[in-house]
């Protein structure tokens, strides 16, 4: 059994208040620190929740309030020209969900709020002290807070990485540009139907959206990265011009681009993973989700992966006898897992822009490409059927799971 009773939790994304949920259901007291001074309105496009995500939130409980707000996908199909083949889906596994971002942080922080998580917005972490039986956290504006640990949650450009590792890596750009918008186009495909589509210049998805029309996300290959500011300062009627010549020859996404409005554009813009982090933990200090792992979003799994990371913190933390022990137990459990999601994904991003001569070859592939690569029991079923076991006690040498 653990020492640890309080933990300072940086961020309140996904990856935050489903760690401080997990740790509190593992009998340890956390506070959630958020930089920004109230929670997401609106920020952000969609994403998915595979079936392993949905069931590490069952673990702490959230799961039905998170489902009800997403949209359930039973069904993908692929499409390259005109040719269009149904995808072979796992058996015996819930569906994915896809979910907008900034509703999933609300509900999130409302859950955990409502069984006494507290939450402190305007904290900008800026430094760390470890005090030999805990940590003082110093933040911008001049505040300060202490706990047993200090757990960062807080992205792909976490603070607290550089604080545990200064040479850390830092994200990198895969050379894909995201958009995404709802087009008031109906597709031909039945509800609860992804489509990932290769038009002639990019590539693209969509799905019917609850309620009419079809959400839509594209990827362009992009040579030179932009940060989020400076690709919403581009004016999104411009960005729409960009994807109306990109995709002008594609069908559906002609339709999809010239029935989307400028107001309802969200640019995602560059698209970015993090390679591996050689250093997960240092001190009372510990990473979880992107921070120490971010699988570009060719996966599914960046954010299912971060909240599975936070339920295994806990579980070492629970069952553990000191800090250093339950830390490096911790990264056993998640560290195999999640370098291969990694590489799965960057395999596919690199497809996610075929040549003239692979996307003149993809028709005459696909079948061949469904028994094979595309097999979902070969390529996905052991990341999408992982279930944690929260009641299985850790011990100090886990093995690799």
């Amino acid at each position: 059994m653990t020492t640890v009773r309080t933990a300072i939790v940086i961020g309140g994304g996904i990856a935050g208040p489903v760690t401080a949920l997990a740790l509190r259901r593992a009998g340890i007291t956390a506070t959630v620190y958020e930089a920004y001074p109230s929670t997401a309105n609106g920020i952000g496009g969609t994403l998915a929740l595979a079936p392993n995500g949905v069931a590490a939130l069952r673990t702490v409980g959230v799961h039905q309030a998170v489902t009800a707000i997403a949209t359930p996908i039973d069904r993908n199909a692929l499409a390259v020209g005109r040719r269009r083949i149904d995808l072979p889906t796992l058996t015996g596994v819930p569906p994915l969900h896809v979910v907008h971002r900034a509703a999933l942080h609300r509900v999130l922080h409302d859950q955990a709020s409502a069984v006494g998580v507290p939450y402190v917005y305007g904290k900008r972490l800026v430094d760390v002290e470890e005090t030999g039986d805990g940590v003082l956290a110093r933040f911008e504006d001049g505040s300060t807070a202490t706990a047993d640990i200090l757990v960062g949650a807080d992205g792909i450009r976490s603070t607290v990485r550089g604080l545990i590792d200064p040479a850390a890596p830092g994200p990198r750009f895969t050379g894909l540009l995201g958009f995404e918008a709802v087009a008031r186009h109906e597709v031909d495909a039945e509800p609860g139907t992804m489509t990932f589509a290769f038009g002639r210049r990019g590539y693209y998805l969509y799905w019917p959206e609850p309620g009419g029309g079809t959400r839509w996300g594209a990827n362009l290959p992009q040579q030179r990265p932009m940060s989020l500011v400076e690709a919403r300062a581009v004016p999104a009627e411009q960005w729409l011009d960009t994807l109306r010549a990109s995709y002008g020859d594609d069908d559906p996404g002609r339709e999809l681009i010239l029935t989307s409005t400028a107001d309802d554009l969200q640019v995602v813009g560059s698209l970015q993973i993090m390679p591996p982090v050689p250093h997960w933990y240092r001190g009372r200090m510990v990473l979880v989700g992107d921070a120490a792992h971010a699988p570009s979003n060719s996966s599914g799994q960046g954010a299912s992966l971060a909240i599975e990371s936070a339920v295994q913190l806990a579980r070492c933390l629970r069952d553990l006898p000191d800090v250093q022990t339950a830390f490096a137990a911790y990264v056993r459990l998640r560290r195999t897992r999640v370098e291969k999601v990694a590489a799965r994904a960057a395999r596919i991003n690199h497809a996610k822009a075929p040549g003239a001569v692979a996307r003149t070859l993809m028709p005459l592939l696909m079948p061949l490409m469904v028994r094979t690569v595309l097999d979902p029991e070969k390529t996905v079923a052991h990341e999408q059927r992982y279930v944690i076991d929260w009641d299985e006690p850790v011990t100090a040498e886990p093995a690799l799971r």
